[in-house]
């Protein structure tokens, strides 16, 4: 019996810090992670992106979607409440990613539908495994919708 290759997915990464987004980066090249990364900086070009607007026009549609959430702009639990609140949108598997590990932030987000909550590991190597984990996870183990990839 033989496995299936997972099909490559595009991922957006909403996440303000450089150093972050580095290791976010480092991690799926290190992990030989064949995904799309795309990153936005800030709640605002995150939403810009989800619905094409602006620089963000052309943009395709995301299947994974790893949200820091503290974002200028929108933070991320209020990009979060947009994701959800729309039904064009709320299928799209959201992982908050961030560095909080106050016990009403992981309560927020899952009120507000988040699909998972990750602490990001301080330890590089701890990083790398949990970004090599959350895809694992979601291109492995999990069914993700069929996006409209126009």
């Amino acid at each position: 019996m033989t496995q299936e290759s997972p099909v490559p997915i595009d991922v957006l990464l909403v996440e303000d810090d450089p150093a972050d987004e580095l290791i976010t980066r480092e991690a799926f090249e290190h992990n030989k992670i064949g995904n799309t990364l795309h990153v936005v900086r800030d709640g605002e070009e995150a939403l810009d992106f989800l619905y094409r607007r602006g620089a963000h026009a052309g943009a395709v549609r995301p299947d994974l979607i790893l949200l820091d959430l503290n974002l200028p702009k929108y933070d991320g639990r209020e990009v979060l409440q947009q994701i959800k609140g729309d039904d064009d949108l709320a299928a799209i598997p959201v992982v908050v990613l961030t560095t909080s590990s106050a016990e009403e932030d992981i309560m927020r987000s899952y009120r507000l539908h988040a699909n998972a909550y990750v602490t990001k590991p301080v330890d590089l190597d701890q990083f790398m495994a949990a970004i090599r984990q959350i895809d694992e996870f979601f291109l492995t183990v999990v069914k993700l919708p069929k996006s409209e990839k126009s």
